[in-house]
């Protein structure tokens, strides 16, 4: 069983739960990770075309609504109960569907989407996104630390004065 052994050498066997392993071969147990993960979003593995996060959602808590215009995402709950909107457009959240463990959420880029715990514990959900949505080795420890850390990312607006208008 050579090959059973050298697979052997890449499971996720000593490594936290709060470490991105990518962008090398890895093994994990997704569903384990996502239940015992206790951030609101925690990076798993960032490779050069895809990224996986799982997340904690508090009761009552939501992921956000937002929209990633080049990526494509995939959630899978874990643990949990919610709501799933998506939409067009921020104002037109016309797709709406209760999700719960095993639940496979798709959404296409360019999708607004949030999805609502409205269960009685947290909401545990792997994240997948094509290509990778956030910085390598990401740790948010709260909803608050990720919208902190969102704004950080924005681009900066240029100045609009005369000099820049030349």
């Amino acid at each position: 069983m050579k090959g059973g052994l050298v697979l052997n050498n890449y499971i996720n066997r000593n490594k936290s739960c709060n470490m991105d392993c990518g962008p090398e071969p890895f093994v994990t147990n997704i569903s384990n990770d996502a239940r015992c993960n206790m951030n609101f979003r925690n990076t798993i593995w960032t490779g050069k075309h895809l990224q996986c996060t799982v997340m904690c959602i508090p009761e009552g808590e939501d992921i956000g609504l937002e929209k990633h215009p080049d990526t494509d995402q995939c959630l899978l709950i874990e643990c949990g109960r919610g709501m799933c909107c998506m939409g067009p457009k921020k104002d037109r959240l016309n797709f709406q569907k209760a999700v719960c463990e095993d639940s496979c959420v798709f959404v296409p880029a360019g999708m607004w989407h949030n999805i609502v715990n409205t269960g009685r514990c947290p909401l545990k959900i792997c994240s997948f996104y094509a290509p990778p949505e956030h910085p390598h080795g990401t740790v948010q420890c709260s909803k608050a630390d990720a919208e902190r850390d969102e704004e950080k990312e924005k681009p900066k607006e240029m100045p609009k004065d005369k000099d820049h208008m030349k």
